[in-house]
């Protein structure tokens, strides 16, 4: 069962982000906070933007925050996060910025205050390699795209 305490992160409201609401969690049993546009821009049909927050943060060592789209957005209006999940290292300082791309027909107006994307807390573990000249076996192998749930003749 997960930890019901909250894991404190440090965050630093920029000039530009000034009397925005930090983000938040709508539900209590929400896993994204939203998080909200210091901006006013227009995303025409096929465009990208990097909307500014307004805010920067010290996230714990161990943990990332991945940026998400808005399910609302992606639905209505074909609003969506182009590198989904983005992250937010923990060593990372500068503003925080979601990249936004209009996957939609026509043009989407952000205006500032707005709730743009998603922001989940995750615990991160890093890899360590251990290179080898052969690989176990399983019964997939190496079927790549699509091979999984295919019957084949035979």
């Amino acid at each position: 069962m997960p930890s019901s305490d909250p894991v404190p992160v440090r965050i630093r409201r920029l000039p530009h982000g000034q009397g925005l609401t930090l983000p938040a969690y709508a539900t209590q049993g929400a896993a994204g906070m939203d998080v909200l546009s210091a901006e006013d821009v227009t995303l025409a049909p096929g465009a990208r933007h990097a909307v500014a927050t307004g805010l920067a943060m010290a996230i714990p060592e161990g943990y990332e925050i991945q940026v998400r789209p808005r399910s609302g957005l992606a639905l209505k209006h074909g609003i969506s996060v182009p590198n989904t999940p983005g992250t937010i290292d923990s060593d990372y300082r500068g503003e925080l910025k979601v990249i936004l791309i209009n996957h939609g027909a026509e043009p989407f107006a952000i205006q500032r205050g707005d709730r743009i994307a998603q922001l989940v807390l995750v615990p991160v573990t890093q890899a360590a390699w251990q290179e080898v000249n052969e690989l176990d076996e399983t019964g997939r192998g190496e079927g790549g795209f699509g091979s999984t749930g295919v019957k084949r003749p035979g």
